[in-house]
């Protein structure tokens, strides 16, 4: 029998969640780095950005999810008929969000599209793969804002088409120029040449439940 590995904890994370825009349906929040979107099975991996919020949201619902070390917007529902208005719009794929990311290395293209599909890899949770035969369909639209020499990488816009686990982190890895700071997929040197994983949802856009009109949501990249 396999010793059982230790069960990973998260970092205790000091900074406040960020009311953006607030309303009787929905908050949309700027979720810090190193913040869990909900919280773990394990005792010591309970603090997360709902169980925060529902000490002053009681009914607050979470729509989707950044993983812990990714920064930015989240959209949250205050009750069931929001959640599940905009639910359909996330399955519809109507609601458009963009990511900034930092990457290793100049990318060659100003622009392109990254196109690999996306499965679990059962024996290294949470880890995911390219697979062509088990994996779902994934598309990345991506456009260089800036290519810089300290640190040595390019600061690219995101534009995920689809929404898998891990899906810009795995792309980025996949075309040569993993995220800095990407403690999964990254190359040790670039890894460690940031102290978070360099990835921040910026922007999203999606139908006003009640009103029906294009809420834009935007928060500002911290690097």
């Amino acid at each position: 029998m396999q010793p059982q590995a230790d069960p990973f904890i998260v970092p205790r994370c000091d900074e406040a969640i960020e009311i953006l825009y607030q309303d009787d349906c929905l908050i949309l929040i700027n979720k810090p780095s190193g913040l869990l979107t909900l919280s773990g099975k394990h005792p010591l991996n309970r603090d997360s950005v709902h169980f925060r919020l529902v000490k002053d949201y009681p009914t607050a619902l979470m729509l989707h999810r950044l993983d812990f070390g990714t920064s930015g917007i989240l959209v949250v529902a205050l009750n069931k008929e929001t959640n599940g208005h905009i639910t359909k719009q996330f399955q519809a794929r109507t609601v458009v969000k963009t990511y900034t990311a930092l990457l290793h290395g100049h990318l060659s293209d100003d622009q392109g599209c990254i196109e690999f599909p996306i499965a679990k890899d059962r024996p290294h949770f949470p880890l995911q793969k390219i697979c062509y035969e088990t994996g779902k369909a994934a598309l990345t639209n991506y456009e260089v804002n800036e290519r810089l020499q300290q640190p040595f990488a390019s600061r690219v816009m995101f534009k995920p088409v689809s929404g898998r686990t891990h899906q810009l982190r795995i792309h980025s890895r996949e075309i040569g120029h993993p995220i800095l700071g990407c403690d999964l997929y990254a190359t040790d040197e670039a890894f460690l040449m940031a102290d978070r994983l360099m990835l921040h949802a910026t922007t999203i856009e999606f139908d006003h439940p009640v009103t029906g009109g294009r809420v834009k949501g935007f928060s500002p990249c911290p690097f």
